[in-house]
Protein backbone atom coordinates (compact mmCIF):
# COMPACT_ATOMS: atom_id res chain seq x y z
CA UNK A 1 0.00 0.00 0.00
CA UNK A 2 0.98 3.52 -0.39
CA UNK A 3 2.96 4.98 2.25
CA UNK A 4 3.87 8.63 1.00
CA UNK A 5 1.89 11.06 2.37
CA UNK A 6 0.37 13.41 -0.52
CA UNK A 7 1.13 17.32 -1.33
CA UNK A 8 -0.86 20.06 0.28
CA UNK A 9 -1.35 21.59 -2.48
CA UNK A 10 -4.07 24.16 -2.85
CA UNK A 11 -4.15 24.95 -6.61
CA UNK A 12 -7.81 24.34 -7.72
CA UNK A 13 -7.27 24.29 -11.58
CA UNK A 14 -5.44 21.77 -13.82
CA UNK A 15 -2.11 23.46 -15.89
CA UNK A 16 -2.86 26.13 -18.47
CA UNK A 17 -1.12 24.32 -21.48
CA UNK A 18 -2.04 25.22 -25.43
CA UNK A 19 -4.10 22.78 -27.34
CA UNK A 20 -1.17 21.46 -29.49
CA UNK A 21 -3.11 20.68 -32.64
CA UNK A 22 -5.57 23.05 -34.24
CA UNK A 23 -9.42 22.10 -34.83
CA UNK A 24 -9.99 21.17 -38.63
CA UNK A 25 -12.41 24.21 -39.54
CA UNK A 26 -14.57 23.47 -42.48
CA UNK A 27 -15.74 26.34 -45.04
CA UNK A 28 -18.14 24.07 -46.32
CA UNK A 29 -21.35 24.09 -44.22
CA UNK A 30 -23.19 20.83 -43.80
CA UNK A 31 -26.50 22.73 -45.20
CA UNK A 32 -27.11 25.54 -48.19
CA UNK A 33 -26.86 28.43 -45.96
CA UNK A 34 -29.61 31.53 -46.93
CA UNK A 35 -29.07 34.64 -48.57
CA UNK A 36 -30.38 37.69 -47.68
CA UNK A 37 -33.97 37.99 -46.84
CA UNK A 38 -36.24 35.83 -45.23
CA UNK A 39 -34.99 32.89 -43.05
CA UNK A 40 -38.22 31.26 -42.17
CA UNK A 41 -38.16 28.13 -44.68
CA UNK A 42 -34.12 28.04 -43.44
CA UNK A 43 -34.95 27.38 -39.99
CA UNK A 44 -37.93 25.54 -40.16
CA UNK A 45 -35.54 22.57 -42.09
CA UNK A 46 -33.56 23.04 -39.30
CA UNK A 47 -35.85 22.02 -36.85
CA UNK A 48 -37.48 19.16 -38.65
CA UNK A 49 -34.34 17.86 -39.91
CA UNK A 50 -32.06 18.14 -36.58
CA UNK A 51 -29.62 20.25 -34.87
CA UNK A 52 -26.23 20.13 -35.18
CA UNK A 53 -26.72 19.61 -39.20
CA UNK A 54 -24.84 16.56 -40.51
CA UNK A 55 -23.31 15.88 -43.72
CA UNK A 56 -20.76 13.95 -45.22
CA UNK A 57 -17.27 15.03 -44.96
CA UNK A 58 -16.53 17.19 -48.18
CA UNK A 59 -13.04 15.60 -48.70
CA UNK A 60 -14.83 12.50 -48.94
CA UNK A 61 -13.33 10.93 -46.13
CA UNK A 62 -16.25 8.08 -44.84
CA UNK A 63 -14.46 8.37 -41.57
CA UNK A 64 -15.28 12.23 -41.01
CA UNK A 65 -18.40 14.39 -40.92
CA UNK A 66 -18.76 18.09 -41.73
CA UNK A 67 -20.90 19.10 -38.51
CA UNK A 68 -22.46 22.83 -38.69
CA UNK A 69 -23.57 24.57 -35.21
CA UNK A 70 -26.40 27.10 -35.93
CA UNK A 71 -27.63 30.20 -33.43
CA UNK A 72 -30.37 32.11 -34.79
CA UNK A 73 -29.49 35.84 -33.81
CA UNK A 74 -31.38 38.74 -33.09
CA UNK A 75 -30.51 42.55 -34.77
CA UNK A 76 -28.81 43.41 -31.57
CA UNK A 77 -26.43 40.16 -31.81
CA UNK A 78 -22.55 41.36 -31.99
CA UNK A 79 -21.00 37.45 -31.92
CA UNK A 80 -21.96 33.80 -30.98
CA UNK A 81 -19.50 31.62 -29.92
CA UNK A 82 -19.52 27.69 -29.96
CA UNK A 83 -17.84 25.28 -27.10
CA UNK A 84 -18.18 21.77 -27.54
CA UNK A 85 -16.49 20.21 -24.97
CA UNK A 86 -12.66 20.32 -25.47
CA UNK A 87 -13.02 20.88 -28.91
CA UNK A 88 -11.50 24.71 -28.19
CA UNK A 89 -8.86 26.93 -25.86
CA UNK A 90 -9.16 29.57 -23.75
CA UNK A 91 -5.96 30.82 -25.25
CA UNK A 92 -7.57 31.21 -28.47
CA UNK A 93 -10.90 31.75 -28.68
CA UNK A 94 -11.38 33.51 -31.77
CA UNK A 95 -11.46 29.81 -33.50
CA UNK A 96 -14.65 29.50 -32.21
CA UNK A 97 -16.41 32.31 -32.81
CA UNK A 98 -19.51 31.98 -35.41
CA UNK A 99 -19.70 34.23 -38.68
CA UNK A 100 -22.78 35.02 -39.61
CA UNK A 101 -24.73 35.50 -43.19
CA UNK A 102 -24.63 38.78 -44.19
CA UNK A 103 -28.33 40.36 -43.87
CA UNK A 104 -29.77 37.33 -42.27
CA UNK A 105 -30.17 36.15 -39.09
CA UNK A 106 -27.95 33.35 -39.55
CA UNK A 107 -24.42 32.39 -37.38
CA UNK A 108 -23.20 29.48 -38.52
CA UNK A 109 -19.33 27.68 -37.17
CA UNK A 110 -18.67 24.21 -38.85
CA UNK A 111 -16.06 21.57 -37.76
CA UNK A 112 -14.77 18.26 -39.70
CA UNK A 113 -14.92 15.53 -36.87
CA UNK A 114 -14.58 11.94 -37.14
CA UNK A 115 -17.63 10.02 -37.20
CA UNK A 116 -17.53 8.51 -33.42
CA UNK A 117 -17.02 11.68 -31.96
CA UNK A 118 -19.80 12.88 -29.60
CA UNK A 119 -19.83 15.92 -27.34
CA UNK A 120 -22.24 18.43 -25.03
CA UNK A 121 -21.72 22.08 -26.45
CA UNK A 122 -23.16 25.25 -25.53
CA UNK A 123 -23.40 28.55 -26.91
CA UNK A 124 -22.13 32.26 -25.80
CA UNK A 125 -24.29 34.61 -27.38
CA UNK A 126 -22.98 38.66 -27.49
CA UNK A 127 -26.34 40.78 -27.80
CA UNK A 128 -24.26 44.17 -28.09
CA UNK A 129 -24.24 44.93 -24.43
CA UNK A 130 -20.66 43.88 -23.61
CA UNK A 131 -17.25 45.03 -22.95
CA UNK A 132 -14.82 46.11 -26.50
CA UNK A 133 -14.80 42.98 -28.92
CA UNK A 134 -11.71 40.68 -28.75
CA UNK A 135 -10.00 42.52 -25.52
CA UNK A 136 -9.03 40.53 -22.12
CA UNK A 137 -12.31 41.65 -20.71
CA UNK A 138 -14.49 40.79 -23.22
CA UNK A 139 -13.70 37.16 -23.35
CA UNK A 140 -14.44 36.66 -19.74
CA UNK A 141 -17.08 38.62 -20.12
CA UNK A 142 -18.60 36.49 -22.94
CA UNK A 143 -17.87 33.61 -21.11
CA UNK A 144 -20.84 34.57 -18.29
CA UNK A 145 -23.43 34.81 -21.53
CA UNK A 146 -24.15 30.78 -21.89
CA UNK A 147 -26.70 29.64 -23.63
CA UNK A 148 -28.77 26.47 -24.25
CA UNK A 149 -29.02 24.96 -27.57
CA UNK A 150 -32.93 25.46 -28.32
CA UNK A 151 -32.82 23.53 -31.96
CA UNK A 152 -31.97 20.80 -29.82
CA UNK A 153 -33.80 18.52 -27.69
CA UNK A 154 -31.03 16.38 -26.62
CA UNK A 155 -29.88 17.53 -23.13
CA UNK A 156 -28.27 16.27 -19.99
CA UNK A 157 -28.13 17.53 -16.50
CA UNK A 158 -25.36 20.38 -16.10
CA UNK A 159 -22.87 19.35 -13.12
CA UNK A 160 -24.11 21.00 -9.68
CA UNK A 161 -26.42 23.62 -11.17
CA UNK A 162 -28.40 25.51 -14.12
CA UNK A 163 -29.80 24.66 -17.32
CA UNK A 164 -28.97 21.22 -18.99
CA UNK A 165 -26.48 21.41 -21.36
CA UNK A 166 -27.06 20.16 -25.34
CA UNK A 167 -25.38 17.10 -26.71
CA UNK A 168 -24.33 15.64 -30.53
CA UNK A 169 -23.50 12.54 -31.48
CA UNK A 170 -21.96 11.30 -34.92
CA UNK A 171 -23.21 8.15 -36.88
CA UNK A 172 -20.36 6.08 -34.94
CA UNK A 173 -20.34 7.28 -31.71
CA UNK A 174 -21.49 4.64 -29.07
CA UNK A 175 -24.78 5.38 -27.61
CA UNK A 176 -26.08 5.01 -24.29
CA UNK A 177 -29.14 3.07 -24.58
CA UNK A 178 -28.07 0.77 -21.02
CA UNK A 179 -29.10 4.02 -19.62
CA UNK A 180 -32.62 4.04 -20.24
CA UNK A 181 -35.12 2.55 -18.26
CA UNK A 182 -36.99 -0.16 -19.18
CA UNK A 183 -40.69 -0.29 -18.95
CA UNK A 184 -41.28 -3.88 -19.30
CA UNK A 185 -38.36 -4.61 -17.01
CA UNK A 186 -39.70 -7.12 -13.88
CA UNK A 187 -37.37 -5.99 -11.37
CA UNK A 188 -35.69 -3.27 -10.41
CA UNK A 189 -33.27 -1.98 -7.62
CA UNK A 190 -33.99 0.14 -4.64
CA UNK A 191 -32.22 3.66 -4.22
CA UNK A 192 -32.34 5.12 -0.79
CA UNK A 193 -30.43 8.43 0.72
CA UNK A 194 -28.89 8.01 3.91
CA UNK A 195 -26.68 10.08 6.28
CA UNK A 196 -23.36 8.07 6.75
CA UNK A 197 -21.55 8.91 9.98
CA UNK A 198 -18.05 10.54 8.59
CA UNK A 199 -15.81 11.22 11.82
CA UNK A 200 -12.61 11.29 9.23
CA UNK A 201 -14.23 13.90 7.19
CA UNK A 202 -15.91 16.57 10.41
CA UNK A 203 -19.17 14.82 10.29
CA UNK A 204 -21.36 12.90 7.98
CA UNK A 205 -21.99 12.55 4.22
CA UNK A 206 -24.92 11.76 2.47
CA UNK A 207 -24.64 8.67 0.52
CA UNK A 208 -27.28 7.00 -2.08
CA UNK A 209 -27.68 3.09 -1.91
CA UNK A 210 -28.87 1.06 -4.42
CA UNK A 211 -30.07 -2.58 -3.32
CA UNK A 212 -29.93 -4.53 -6.72
CA UNK A 213 -32.98 -6.93 -7.46
CA UNK A 214 -31.70 -10.35 -7.13
CA UNK A 215 -33.05 -12.89 -10.12
CA UNK A 216 -34.71 -16.01 -9.30
CA UNK A 217 -32.77 -18.15 -7.18
CA UNK A 218 -30.31 -16.11 -6.63
CA UNK A 219 -28.62 -15.83 -2.83
CA UNK A 220 -28.36 -12.56 -1.27
CA UNK A 221 -25.20 -13.08 0.40
CA UNK A 222 -21.65 -11.85 -0.39
CA UNK A 223 -22.82 -9.13 -3.09
CA UNK A 224 -20.31 -7.64 -5.01
CA UNK A 225 -19.60 -3.72 -4.44
CA UNK A 226 -19.51 -0.24 -6.26
CA UNK A 227 -17.97 2.44 -5.04
CA UNK A 228 -18.51 5.12 -7.30
CA UNK A 229 -17.46 8.92 -6.33
CA UNK A 230 -19.74 12.18 -7.40
CA UNK A 231 -22.96 10.43 -6.20
CA UNK A 232 -25.01 13.24 -6.40
CA UNK A 233 -24.64 13.88 -10.20
CA UNK A 234 -24.28 9.87 -10.88
CA UNK A 235 -27.87 8.94 -9.30
CA UNK A 236 -30.33 12.01 -8.59
CA UNK A 237 -29.67 13.43 -12.09
CA UNK A 238 -28.30 10.94 -14.34
CA UNK A 239 -29.95 7.41 -13.08
CA UNK A 240 -27.23 5.29 -12.46
CA UNK A 241 -29.55 2.91 -10.82
CA UNK A 242 -31.84 2.31 -14.70
CA UNK A 243 -28.11 1.05 -15.60
CA UNK A 244 -27.11 -1.24 -13.03
CA UNK A 245 -31.06 -2.53 -13.27
CA UNK A 246 -30.40 -3.28 -16.88
CA UNK A 247 -26.61 -4.55 -16.51
CA UNK A 248 -28.14 -6.92 -13.93
CA UNK A 249 -31.44 -7.85 -15.81
CA UNK A 250 -29.14 -8.99 -18.91
CA UNK A 251 -26.95 -10.69 -16.62
CA UNK A 252 -23.67 -8.89 -17.98
CA UNK A 253 -22.77 -8.28 -13.91
CA UNK A 254 -23.74 -9.59 -11.07
CA UNK A 255 -26.48 -8.00 -8.62
CA UNK A 256 -23.75 -5.43 -7.07
CA UNK A 257 -24.77 -2.99 -4.40
CA UNK A 258 -23.20 0.58 -5.18
CA UNK A 259 -22.47 3.27 -3.00
CA UNK A 260 -22.39 6.62 -3.84
CA UNK A 261 -21.17 9.47 -1.52
CA UNK A 262 -21.77 13.02 -1.95
CA UNK A 263 -19.29 15.14 -3.02
CA UNK A 264 -21.33 17.90 -1.40
CA UNK A 265 -19.57 21.23 -2.99
CA UNK A 266 -16.94 22.24 -4.83
CA UNK A 267 -15.09 23.55 -2.50
CA UNK A 268 -15.17 20.31 -0.48
CA UNK A 269 -14.80 18.14 -3.22
CA UNK A 270 -11.33 19.67 -3.95
CA UNK A 271 -10.25 19.04 -0.23
CA UNK A 272 -11.91 15.17 -0.20
CA UNK A 273 -10.32 13.96 -4.07
CA UNK A 274 -7.12 15.24 -3.99
CA UNK A 275 -5.34 11.96 -2.37
CA UNK A 276 -6.58 12.64 0.94
CA UNK A 277 -5.68 9.96 3.49
CA UNK A 278 -8.86 11.04 5.21
CA UNK A 279 -10.95 10.59 2.50
CA UNK A 280 -9.60 7.03 1.85
CA UNK A 281 -10.44 6.22 5.77
CA UNK A 282 -13.94 7.40 5.24
CA UNK A 283 -14.59 4.89 2.34
CA UNK A 284 -12.60 1.86 4.38
CA UNK A 285 -13.37 2.55 8.02
CA UNK A 286 -16.76 4.11 7.99
CA UNK A 287 -18.85 3.86 4.61
CA UNK A 288 -18.01 0.10 3.81
CA UNK A 289 -18.48 -0.80 7.48
CA UNK A 290 -21.36 0.87 7.69
CA UNK A 291 -22.87 -0.62 4.44
CA UNK A 292 -21.95 -4.65 6.10
CA UNK A 293 -24.03 -3.82 8.66
CA UNK A 294 -27.00 -3.56 6.92
CA UNK A 295 -26.38 -5.19 3.55
CA UNK A 296 -24.79 -8.35 3.05
CA UNK A 297 -21.75 -7.26 1.34
CA UNK A 298 -18.37 -9.37 0.33
CA UNK A 299 -15.01 -8.37 1.92
CA UNK A 300 -13.07 -9.58 -0.92
CA UNK A 301 -11.26 -6.64 -2.82
CA UNK A 302 -11.20 -8.62 -6.35
CA UNK A 303 -14.91 -8.17 -6.47
CA UNK A 304 -15.06 -4.53 -5.15
CA UNK A 305 -14.46 -1.39 -7.57
CA UNK A 306 -14.02 1.79 -6.23
CA UNK A 307 -14.80 3.82 -9.26
CA UNK A 308 -14.83 7.98 -10.32
CA UNK A 309 -14.18 10.63 -13.04
CA UNK A 310 -11.61 13.70 -13.29
CA UNK A 311 -10.73 14.36 -9.54
CA UNK A 312 -12.82 11.12 -8.91
CA UNK A 313 -10.55 8.96 -11.10
CA UNK A 314 -7.73 10.52 -9.23
CA UNK A 315 -9.47 9.72 -5.86
CA UNK A 316 -10.52 6.18 -6.69
CA UNK A 317 -6.80 5.12 -7.74
CA UNK A 318 -5.35 6.48 -4.59
CA UNK A 319 -7.88 4.89 -2.20
CA UNK A 320 -7.09 1.63 -4.30
CA UNK A 321 -3.44 1.74 -3.93
CA UNK A 322 -4.15 3.16 -0.37
CA UNK A 323 -5.67 -0.01 0.84
CA UNK A 324 -5.19 -3.12 -1.57
CA UNK A 325 -6.77 -5.33 1.10
CA UNK A 326 -10.52 -3.20 0.56
CA UNK A 327 -10.45 -2.19 -3.09
CA UNK A 328 -9.51 -4.89 -5.82
CA UNK A 329 -10.62 -2.70 -8.78
CA UNK A 330 -10.06 0.52 -9.98
CA UNK A 331 -12.35 1.72 -12.41
CA UNK A 332 -10.76 5.40 -14.13
CA UNK A 333 -12.42 8.03 -16.44
CA UNK A 334 -10.90 10.94 -17.61
CA UNK A 335 -8.72 10.91 -13.97
CA UNK A 336 -6.85 13.95 -12.88
CA UNK A 337 -3.83 12.74 -13.12
CA UNK A 338 -1.55 15.52 -13.73
CA UNK A 339 -2.28 16.98 -9.94
CA UNK A 340 -1.26 19.01 -8.53
CA UNK A 341 -0.19 21.70 -10.71
CA UNK A 342 3.50 22.44 -9.69
CA UNK A 343 7.01 20.75 -8.40
CA UNK A 344 5.08 17.96 -7.69
CA UNK A 345 3.00 17.35 -10.45
CA UNK A 346 1.93 13.83 -11.34
CA UNK A 347 2.50 12.88 -7.83
CA UNK A 348 0.30 9.39 -7.70
CA UNK A 349 2.15 8.10 -10.73
CA UNK A 350 5.50 8.75 -9.19
CA UNK A 351 4.29 6.71 -6.25
CA UNK A 352 3.42 3.85 -8.36
CA UNK A 353 6.94 3.77 -10.25
CA UNK A 354 8.39 3.71 -6.67
CA UNK A 355 6.77 1.18 -4.86
CA UNK A 356 5.80 -2.34 -5.19
CA UNK A 357 2.92 -3.33 -7.45
CA UNK A 358 -0.41 -4.17 -5.71
CA UNK A 359 -2.72 -6.28 -6.25
CA UNK A 360 -5.44 -4.09 -7.81
CA UNK A 361 -6.53 -4.17 -11.01
CA UNK A 362 -6.54 -0.40 -13.50
CA UNK A 363 -9.12 0.41 -15.62
CA UNK A 364 -8.65 3.59 -17.62
CA UNK A 365 -10.06 5.87 -20.01
CA UNK A 366 -9.79 9.57 -21.29
CA UNK A 367 -10.74 11.50 -24.14
CA UNK A 368 -9.00 12.25 -27.02
CA UNK A 369 -9.74 15.84 -27.04
CA UNK A 370 -8.57 16.08 -23.36
CA UNK A 371 -5.13 17.50 -24.23
CA UNK A 372 -3.94 18.40 -20.93
CA UNK A 373 -4.68 15.56 -19.09
CA UNK A 374 -3.32 13.02 -21.89
CA UNK A 375 0.22 13.29 -21.65
CA UNK A 376 -0.23 12.82 -17.86
CA UNK A 377 -2.85 9.44 -18.66
CA UNK A 378 -0.45 7.82 -21.39
CA UNK A 379 2.31 8.52 -18.54
CA UNK A 380 0.69 6.80 -16.26
CA UNK A 381 -0.25 3.98 -18.58
CA UNK A 382 3.28 3.11 -19.03
CA UNK A 383 4.18 3.53 -15.22
CA UNK A 384 1.62 1.03 -14.84
CA UNK A 385 3.05 -1.47 -17.37
CA UNK A 386 6.68 -1.01 -16.20
CA UNK A 387 5.30 -1.72 -12.57
CA UNK A 388 4.00 -4.92 -13.39
CA UNK A 389 0.57 -3.97 -13.81
CA UNK A 390 -0.12 -6.48 -16.42
CA UNK A 391 -4.05 -6.65 -16.02
CA UNK A 392 -4.45 -3.20 -16.67
CA UNK A 393 -6.88 -2.18 -19.36
CA UNK A 394 -5.97 1.89 -21.40
CA UNK A 395 -8.56 3.26 -23.81
CA UNK A 396 -8.95 6.49 -25.60
CA UNK A 397 -12.52 7.90 -27.31
CA UNK A 398 -13.10 10.35 -29.26
CA UNK A 399 -14.60 12.70 -26.94
CA UNK A 400 -13.90 15.31 -23.92
CA UNK A 401 -14.07 15.92 -20.03
CA UNK A 402 -17.77 14.80 -20.20
CA UNK A 403 -20.59 12.86 -18.48
CA UNK A 404 -21.73 12.12 -22.05
CA UNK A 405 -18.92 9.37 -22.82
CA UNK A 406 -18.35 8.76 -18.63
CA UNK A 407 -21.77 7.31 -19.23
CA UNK A 408 -21.43 4.64 -21.82
CA UNK A 409 -17.31 4.22 -20.39
CA UNK A 410 -18.98 3.54 -17.43
CA UNK A 411 -20.81 0.28 -18.25
CA UNK A 412 -18.35 -0.65 -20.14
CA UNK A 413 -16.47 -0.62 -17.31
CA UNK A 414 -18.44 -2.24 -14.98
CA UNK A 415 -18.95 -5.19 -17.51
CA UNK A 416 -15.09 -5.79 -18.00
CA UNK A 417 -14.53 -5.56 -14.15
CA UNK A 418 -17.28 -7.22 -12.51
CA UNK A 419 -18.70 -9.64 -15.30
CA UNK A 420 -19.33 -13.52 -14.23
CA UNK A 421 -16.14 -14.35 -16.65
CA UNK A 422 -13.51 -12.33 -14.94
CA UNK A 423 -14.84 -12.11 -10.89
CA UNK A 424 -16.56 -14.42 -9.04
CA UNK A 425 -16.78 -15.42 -4.98
CA UNK A 426 -13.08 -16.12 -3.74
CA UNK A 427 -11.55 -14.89 -6.87
CA UNK A 428 -9.00 -12.28 -5.90
CA UNK A 429 -7.01 -9.95 -7.49
CA UNK A 430 -3.80 -10.97 -9.17
CA UNK A 431 -0.43 -10.99 -6.54
CA UNK A 432 2.55 -8.52 -6.57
Amino acid sequence: MLTSTPPQDTTRRPPRIARPDPLTRSADPACPLPGPGGTEEFWAAVRSGGHPVVAPDPEGDDDHRAVTFLWQGTPATRAVQVLPNKLGDPRDPEVNMAAQVPGTDVWHWTLRLRHDWRGTYDFYVDEGDGPEYGTPAYWQWLRTRRRPDPLNPSALPRRWSGDPVSYAELPAAPRAGDWLPRPDATARGRVAAHDVPAGNLGGSRRVWVYEPPLPAGHSAADLPVLVLLDGEHWQPRLGLSHLLDNLIDDGRIPPVVALLPDSVDAGTRWADLTCRPGFVSFLTDELLPWTAARLPVTDDPARTVVAGQSLGGLAAAHAALSAPGRFGNVLVQSGSFWWPDGPDAEWLTGRIAQEPRLPVRFRLSFGEQEWVALPAARRLRDTLAAAGYDDATYHEFNGGHDYLCWRTELADGLVELLSPATTGPGTRAPQP
